[in-house]
């Protein structure tokens, strides 16, 4: 093989792995081998990864490899190409315990949808990724695992809640994530790590994250470096299952032959700040920047911004309170002092003191946010925005320096542009905008209308074209392993 094992394989995108095993130019063992020697070097630093069986990983990959020399056999879209799977994410005889030091020892029964097909599509499975305490705010660490660091700065915050996935995308330990989303949960680690992050329609992916199954803000999502290997993932997760009632019928589109298509003469709106607060300056002006790429590529901008206000009060009232309150069997709670972190405890003690004039009023907002936006997106195909109001921040700090002492509220919510998204179940992706001067990725927001997801990765796909991104590395690991 000519390619260079260790310099090469950690950083070629989804696709071109895929085609290059599937002309056998490629082998899912060199892969392993690739993959693994990387894991073992860079995730001690990292801490993407909380499990990592590298002896089974050379197993399956021995096995894809097999079937890869038969020319009887037909190879899944993803055969040969390594993917991570959030620790929330059920895979049989894995740990799966939210991220609880309480909970350390428990094992998942069942292997979630998108499992199944990530590894029926031929896969290669490499671990199981960081998340803090119940995926309950927008950083990564806990007392179970401890904290994930973010490839661009040692020592900062590598985002939330799926930290651990965007952390090894961007680190070069797999060039494919599942991550979870509730509030922003793929996005946010997506864009303070330099990465592509989606949050697809509600239904599109069958939704296995949480037991509720009729929860409308919770979603699967794929992670990648580019947006052509997010396409190529969300074709394989996407689609019906019966584990999943509300999930969507199975639709005729292929995510990867969308994104080939143009954007010109659309309309698209551009939002500094989704009318929920301060951003900092130094992202404002990145995230503006980067709009002139969409006016280059034929559209047309327009800074508009949907009437939202009471939004954050709705999410915390509607969702994020009920949401945990799903989790208060769990555990112990009032005995979980000095075992999970104290504002989890004040989460759940504000879980119950809710009251059901609260979620009524909040559902009801909710469902006038939808009009709101129904209508403001009537004339527009997109609407951008900054994915966050800040970029990653030192670990110790629990959010932005601006929202230091503020309600614990604010200080979860405060910074987030991502969940009216998850309020509306609408479609919404990261991608890569730039960097601060202090070297620290910044992320673009790209959503749209109802089921508008094929849009919404083609505007993707053509920004990034323009913008290109994927050939920017994080060098700081690989300087502190030498």
């Amino acid at each position: 093989m000519e390619l260079d094992v260790v310099a090469d394989i950690p950083w070629m995108s989804a696709t071109q792995m895929s085609e290059r095993v599937r002309h056998q130019e490629l082998s899912p063992v060199d892969i392993a081998a690739s993959m693994t020697q990387r894991v073992k070097a860079l995730n001690p630093e990292l801490n993407a990864y909380v499990t990592f069986d590298e002896e089974q990983i050379h197993k399956d990959a021995l096995r894809l490899e097999e079937m890869a020399d038969s020319e009887a056999q037909q190879l899944g879209p993803l055969h040969g190409v390594p993917f991570s799977v959030k620790e929330l994410t059920a895979m049989k005889g894995l740990p799966a315990t939210y991220g609880y030091l309480p909970l350390k020892g428990t094992f998942a029964k069942h292997e979630a949808a998108v499992v199944r097909r990530l590894k029926a599509a031929g896969g290669l499975f490499l671990g199981k990724t960081n998340m803090p305490e119940g995926g309950y705010y927008g950083g990564t660490d806990g007392h179970l695992y401890g904290a994930t660091h973010n490839p661009w700065k040692h020592g900062y915050s590598a985002g939330g809640s799926s930290g651990g996935a965007a952390a090894a995308v961007a680190a070069g330990l797999g060039p494919l994530a599942e991550g979870s989303d509730g509030a922003g949960s793929v996005r946010i680690p997506a864009s303070m790590c330099g990465v592509v992050g989606m949050k697809p329609t509600h239904g599109l992916i069958p939704q296995t994250v949480l037991g509720g199954r009729y929860y409308t803000w919770i979603y699967h999502g794929p992670i990648a470096r580019t947006v052509a290997d997010a396409a190529l993932m969300l074709n394989v997760m996407a689609g019906p299952d019966d584990e999943d009632p509300t999930s969507l019928p199975k639709i005729d589109v292929d995510f990867t032959e969308e994104i080939k298509k143009p954007i010109g003469g659309w309309r698209i709106a551009w939002s500094p700040d989704l009318g929920l607060g301060y951003v900092d300056p130094e992202v404002a002006a990145i995230c503006r920047s980067a709009m002139d790429a969409f006016e280059e590529l034929g559209a047309v901008v327009q800074q508009a911004t949907p009437a939202w206000d009471g939004a954050e009060e709705a999410m915390w009232n509607g969702v994020w309170l009920p949401g945990f309150a799903g989790q208060t069997d769990l555990l112990d709670w009032p005995a979980m002092e000095g075992q999970v972190d104290e504002n989890l405890l004040e989460i759940m003690r504000q879980c119950r003191t809710l009251n059901g004039d609260d979620k009524g009023r909040a559902d009801l907002y909710r469902g006038q946010m939808w009009n709101t936006f129904r209508e403001f997106m009537s004339g527009f195909d997109l609407l951008v925005s900054p994915t966050l109001t800040s970029a990653a921040f030192p670990l110790e700090q629990f959010a932005p320096s601006w929202l230091e002492g503020k309600p614990l509220r604010e200080q979860i919510l405060g910074w987030l542009l991502t969940y009216p998204f998850n309020m509306m179940t609408t479609p919404s992706i990261t991608v890569p905008a730039g960097f601060t001067s202090e070297g620290l990725p910044v992320g673009l927001q790209i959503s749209g209308g109802f089921h508008a997801d094929a849009k919404v990765l083609r505007a993707a796909a053509a920004f990034e074209s323009a913008r290109p991104w994927s050939h920017k590395q994080p060098s700081l690991l690989e300087e502190r392993t030498v």
